[in-house]
């Protein structure tokens, strides 16, 4: 028996060996088969995606894709500027690639929506805020331009983009407005006759006024007046779209208030204020009344009021028969009373002296005193007299100290805490928006198409006849302070419609949010 068993046991051994032998093979097998599968699928998938066999997912990011639809410039040629498209037409995957694309709203969304402004702004500025605009559902501009906006190199940029029209101040234009009805009212008769703020807060009812009237032409259901250092945020929806957010709106609505916020910078050094500034100060109306006087102080850093400048928001209006601004915040209508709501997230972005160089900027643009006195009559807010006589006054060393003191939010600690308190939010969607646009060469594609849609002799005409229209105008053009002295003018002549008390509502001018006194005197 032992000899059986010792027999044996060399067969057992080799079976066993062969059996690990082939238990090891599968699993070679196995194992590699495993590792070339995932290869082959990922290298399947990258030449689909390059030879546009997929759609890149993140093209799809417009929460409402059909919003807008895109279509390439067949006419622009391909000669001078290839670096540039190359570097446009980068194929990150973080937003689309609207490079060289135009952006064409289809006839049949509703609702078709305006903004109109008063600008003198650069292509710097106006671009990133108009195509933001356009990615969250404006359909039209209506820009009443002057200075560095009217200057040739920039308005015929603007001309050339669809849904945008350029209204000139020309002395055509100031003459048209000198006969406008509003100058035999009284809601803005308040504000008549006055410098620099007050003369704006003029000229922009009457441009207002206007585009109105523009809007009912182009077939718009909405128009919203903004500045161009003022983005819409259409919080609160399903999408982030301001298309989607009024067309929620019932139907017996005339008026929606965006509560404004106010940009709450970190630096001093601030050079693109939509792609550098993420963080906000929220609107009282958006705040629970003990959280807002519970933090007031600290909110305020001694500034004269809770917000910079303005906190009464901006408005959006349906276009209907007799409507009419009411003040660059909010429209009012002739025959009745708008009904009006008031939106709980959704708001308008304001960015306040984002940058240093604002102090002087708008310094330069009023001719007043820098005294206590003369600054009452140019300015209605508290916080731009003092920012007025600061930019007059201090030298360039005293301006910054005093600029980081009152508008840069260098205390970490306590932007933590007021982050935490809700006071102030991070918003970053209009950043990300905005900043994707550059990088995709939108803003590059949009100047250079309109450099070559327009030839040289046709560019050279048109500085040669801007140059013209202003010779033939030597006269300086007439003031908005001053029009409606025009002995000439026919808005007497002209057939007023009956109207309700309602026509006599004063214009809302900028209004500081609610003080600290206020919650004891008026129990807010």
């Amino acid at each position: 028996m032992a000899g059986l068993h010792s027999s044996l046991r060399p067969n057992s051994s080799s079976s066993s060996s062969s059996s690990s032998s082939s238990s090891q093979s599968f699993n070679s097998k196995l194992l590699l088969l495993l590792t070339i599968l995932p290869l082959t699928l990922a290298a399947l998938a990258f030449v689909l995606q390059w030879r546009g066999g997929i759609e890149d997912p993140t093209t799809r990011w417009s929460p409402d894709h059909s919003e807008f639809t895109v279509k390439a410039n067949s006419d622009l040629t391909r000669s001078s500027s290839d670096c540039v498209n190359i570097l446009g037409q980068s194929r990150s995957a973080s937003f689309p690639y609207y490079r060289d694309w135009s952006f064409s709203y289809r006839s049949d969304l509703r609702p078709k929506i305006s903004i109109t402004t008063s600008t003198s702004a650069g292509l710097e500025q106006i671009l990133p805020w108009l195509f933001y605009h356009k990615v969250i559902g404006v359909t039209h501009f209506f820009l009443f331009v002057e200075g560095k906006a009217a200057s040739p190199r920039v308005s015929k940029v603007l001309e050339s983009i669809p849904g945008v029209k350029v209204i000139y101040r020309t002395k055509e234009l100031e003459e048209k407005q000198a006969k406008s009805r509003i100058w035999n009212e009284t809601w803005l008769a308040s504000f008549f006759y006055k410098p620099c703020n007050y003369e704006l807060f003029v000229k922009q009812s009457l441009n207002m006024e206007m585009a109105i009237v523009l809007a009912r032409e182009a077939g718009v259901d909405w128009i919203i007046h903004l500045d161009t250092d003022e983005l819409l945020h259409p919080a609160g929806g399903s999408e982030y779209s301001l298309r989607k957010l009024l067309s929620d709106v019932p139907r017996n609505v005339d008026m929606v208030v965006f509560p404004n916020y106010e940009s709450s910078v970190e630096r001093d050094d601030i050079k693109d204020p939509f792609s550098e500034v993420s963080m906000f100060k929220k609107n009282y109306d958006h705040l629970p009344k003990d959280t807002y006087f519970g933090n007031y102080k600290e909110a305020t850093r001694g500034n004269p009021n809770y917000f910079l400048t303005y906190g009464n928001g901006k408005s959006a209006a349906r276009i209907q028969d007799h409507l009419r601004p009411n003040g660059a915040h909010r429209w009012h209508n002739y025959m009745k009373t708008p009904n009006e709501i008031k939106l709980e997230e959704a708001a308008v972005l304001h960015y306040t002296y984002p940058k240093f160089s604002d102090l002087t900027s708008r310094r330069d643009r009023c001719g007043c005193k820098p005294t206590k006195d003369d600054v009452k009559r140019c300015f209605m807010l508290e916080f731009d007299r003092s920012a007025f006589i600061i930019a007059s006054t201090a030298t360039e060393e005293e301006m910054l100290h005093w600029y980081r003191e009152h508008v840069v939010w260098t205390d970490k600690a306590l932007n933590a805490k007021l982050l935490k308190k809700g006071i102030l939010t991070r918003i970053y969607a209009p950043m990300a928006i905005i900043q994707g646009l550059r990088e995709s060469g939108t803003f590059t594609s949009v100047i250079e198409s309109a450099q070559i849609n327009l030839s040289k002799d046709n560019f050279l005409s048109a500085v040669e006849g801007k140059n013209a229209s202003t010779s033939t105008e030597s006269s300086p053009l007439v003031s908005s302070r001053k029009i409606g002295h025009i002995e000439d003018s026919q808005a007497t002549a002209r057939k007023v419609l009956e109207t309700t008390d309602a026509a006599d509502s004063a214009a809302i001018p900028p209004l500081s949010p609610p003080q600290l006194d206020d919650e004891i005197r008026f129990g807010i």
